[in-house]
């Protein structure tokens, strides 16, 4: 017998195939030793938990050259076998296995082995370091320790062996199952056993249930028990809300003593229906899961959970998860995860070929997951989407003092608990494929031109660096053609509001006045309508954690000439003036200007988590308000717009929204805002902003309808609705509205 060195190193590995694709860091140093021994004089090939290894990891190898290896070398085999193992080519490991081992055994199931391995243990990496090779006549072999990165249990390490066979001039692997791990050989194999925690609890930030545990009654029927079909199927079709044909779909076929689910109901409803439910060949099977309250509220901001994703599985499982938990797909529940699922207890040990249990190699404790308290106020979001109902909008409000979101509303919404019953798969896949994209957070993720909201800007602008004054006085005929006649445009008001000072033009929303500032802002300098825009924190993402969100555009004209290869002109800031061209902003931006402007000039950064509650030695995290920027408005010019904004809703003569707010007991301050849209022909966009009670500002909020008309018409009243739902007061109907194309 001889024995040899050689030396190499292995470079990181790709991506696993098969079930796992994990890839695995290969280091490997190549001990020299010298002399002969007989096999069994090698030492024996052993395993140990996360921890220090049993024996150093590394060999020093002696200067000497590297031997040029032959392809029928049991050193070129061995090296081929361990690198592909680096790289996760299980193809090629398995070519190099005896012809024998590939007769009994296909290439998929030897694949399987190492995959099921590596995912029950949940290693992310893996460390070859191969110490002697060692030749007798036709054996040879190759003593390495393997390292095992895992994602639970830290790092498994364990001496082991590649043994090889020469069948006439050629070297193969004659591979088993302690090839892996030594403690594999024999039918051994690795068992994990969890101890998951309860996913803690969403609330609103006084406590109220936003995602909270529940019962799910799956309601089936067992064919061969109805005694009387069309009596089941109206009793069904009451409970479920399914037609009696979507119904028979269900079990036509199916074997007559089988339980055939039909659909999912809360366990509220169970007990709501539970006469009904007795009828012969019915039958209900209960178990724990989410709920979502109110069929849903917030259920842009919550989110909801859903098993674990395909493409995510792997992530998940080396984070500790068994792989059939219901994990957080969207809002508050994708974001917290981690802090609402805890962390699951696991022990990795070994059990024989017969079952017998061979002892633990690692384990991890249980923690429990803790509960979230967010912004929203659940009462006031409840308001805010029962006004929107199925129209295409958006409602946002903020508390003005913090940036605390109550309200995040979407409309058309969705009952977020669909996702969580496995029966409702056609209630799924309406709203997944609903032309109104229910799903579309439109609060964060719309992007909308601003409309005539965007005045307070551009009075900002005026009163600043534009020089202007509250009195400064402009005439509207209904028509400007200040540039010239091809350019004409028109006001909302066709014959005109005559001689209007600047402060009266924002309560009456005259586009006149607006067009003229536009041209004299211009003339001054035509960044300082873009500037004012981004100090009030449009053309950039809020900062808002835990919800994806739009940036919006504030064009100015070193954008327009990046993008579109053109000067600005007097024009583009005349557009931009009264909130159209370029302009795009989202419904939270519009909210949280607005809170600024009621707060007395103070920009936070809206948050959606109030705290997180605590565990053990782990403190409540409570979230701080988080002042991001200032508006560059002076106080005395900060009193002139929201003197001009109160009047939007109570001066009789010229406030835009005067008779939708007229005899409401809470006093609201605000501005009125119809945007044009891109598509020629499409109603505009309706807008209302303001901020309640006007005396003494607690709430800011945006109301947005989209091609549903006018401000004044559409979202305003819905803006009142809302405020009279929170404030317990009688709700004023909508006006009689024209359907949105």
């Amino acid at each position: 017998m001889r024995r040899s060195a050689w030396s190499s190193t292995l470079g990181r590995a790709k991506d696993r195939p098969a079930l796992t694709r994990l890839p695995i860091l290969v280091a490997l140093l190549i001990g020299i030793v010298a002399g002969c021994a007989s096999p069994s004089a090698a030492p024996p090939a052993s395993s140990s938990p996360s921890g220090q290894p049993q024996q150093p990891l590394e060999a020093t190898p002696l200067p000497l050259a590297t031997p040029t290896l032959d392809v029928v070398t049991p050193e070129r085999v061995g090296r081929s076998f361990l690198e592909a193992w680096a790289q996760g080519d299980y193809g090629l490991m398995y070519g190099l296995l005896t012809p024998d081992l590939r007769n009994e055994l296909t290439a998929e199931a030897f694949a399987q082995t190492y995959s099921s391995a590596l995912d029950a243990t949940t290693t992310i990496t893996v460390t070859v370091l191969p110490q002697t090779l060692n030749i007798d006549n036709d054996r040879a072999w190759i003593d390495f320790r393997e390292v095992w990165a895992t994602g639970v249990f830290g790092e498994l390490q364990a001496n082991n062996r590649l043994n090889m066979v020469r069948i006439g001039d050629q070297w193969w692997v004659a591979w088993d199952r302690g090839t892996i791990w030594p403690d594999l050989a024999n039918g051994t194999r690795f068992v994990v056993e969890y101890q998951i925690p309860a996913r803690a609890n969403i609330y609103d930030y006084k406590g109220a249930g936003l995602a909270v545990p529940g019962t799910i009654v799956t309601v089936g029927v067992i064919p061969g028990q109805i005694q009387d079909e069309v009596l089941v199927l109206d009793t069904l079709s009451k409970v479920l809300d399914m037609t009696y044909a979507d119904i028979q779909a269900r079990y036509a076929g199916q074997p007559a003593d089988w339980f055939i689910a039909i659909g999912d109901i809360t366990g509220d409803e169970s007990l709501a229906y539970d006469q009904a439910l007795t009828l012969p060949g019915i039958e209900r099977r209960e178990r724990t899961a989410r709920l979502y309250p109110l069929d849903g509220v917030g259920a842009h901001a919550v989110g909801w959970v859903s098993q674990i994703p395909a493409e995510t599985y792997t992530a998940y499982r080396q984070r500790g998860y068994r792989g059939d938990e219901y994990v957080g797909i969207s809002g508050l529940e994708a974001w917290g995860e981690s802090i609402l699922a805890g962390r699951n207890g696991v022990k990795l040990y070994l059990v024989s070929a017969e079952g017998t249990y061979l002892g633990g190699l690692a384990e991890r404790a249980p923690e429990r997951g803790r509960a979230i308290h967010a912004t929203m106020d659940r009462d006031l979001q409840a308001q805010a989407e029962q006004a929107l109902g199925d129209m295409r909008g958006a409602v946002v409000a903020l508390d003005v003092h913090t940036g605390a979101i109550r309200a995040l509303a979407s409309g058309p919404g969705f009952d977020n608990n669909i996702f969580v019953r496995p029966s409702d798969d056609w209630r799924r896949q309406a709203v997944i494929y609903d032309a109104n994209q229910p799903l579309l957070n439109r609060a964060v993720f719309g992007q909308y031109p601003a409309g005539s909201a965007f005045k307070i800007v551009t009075i900002s602008a005026a009163l600043g660096p534009g020089g202007m004054t509250a009195d400064t006085t402009f005439n509207c005929t209904g028509v400007w053609d200040a540039l010239g006649i091809a350019s004409r445009k028109a006001c909302w008001l066709t014959t005109g509001h005559n001689d209007i000072t600047l402060e009266d033009g924002l309560t009456a929303s005259c586009n006149v006045v607006f067009y003229n500032v536009g041209v004299r802002l211009d003339g001054t300098d035509p960044t300082i309508l873009p500037t004012y825009a981004k100090a009030f924190g449009l053309g950039e993402k809020t900062g808002l954690e835990a919800l994806p969100e739009s940036s919006g555009l504030v064009p100015d004209p070193e954008w327009k000439l990046a993008t579109y290869h053109e000067n600005w002109t007097v024009g583009d800031t005349v557009n931009m003036s009264i909130g159209q061209g370029y302009l795009l902003v989202t419904p939270l931006q519009l909210a949280r200007m607005v809170a600024a402007v009621a707060n007395g000039g103070t920009l936070y950064q809206p948050y959606l988590v109030d705290r997180v509650v605590g565990s053990g030695d782990i403190l409540d995290k409570v979230t701080a308000p988080l002042v991001v920027g200032h508006l560059p408005v002076s106080e005395a010019h900060l009193t002139i717009i929201k003197d001009a904004l109160l009047g939007v809703t109570t001066n009789p003569t010229i406030g835009t929204a005067t008779h939708r707010f007229s005899g409401l007991d809470i006093l609201v301050a605000g501005k009125t805002g119809t945007a044009e849209p891109g598509p020629a022909g499409a109603m505009s966009h309706s807008w209302f902003i303001g901020y309640f009670p006007a005396d003494n500002p607690q709430f800011a909020m945006a109301v947005l309808a989209e091609n549903a008309g006018e401000g004044s018409t559409v979202a305003a009243p819905l803006f009142r609705q809302i405020v009279e739902g929170y404030y317990g007061l009688p709700i004023t109907p909508l006006p009689q509205l024209t359907p949105a194309p």
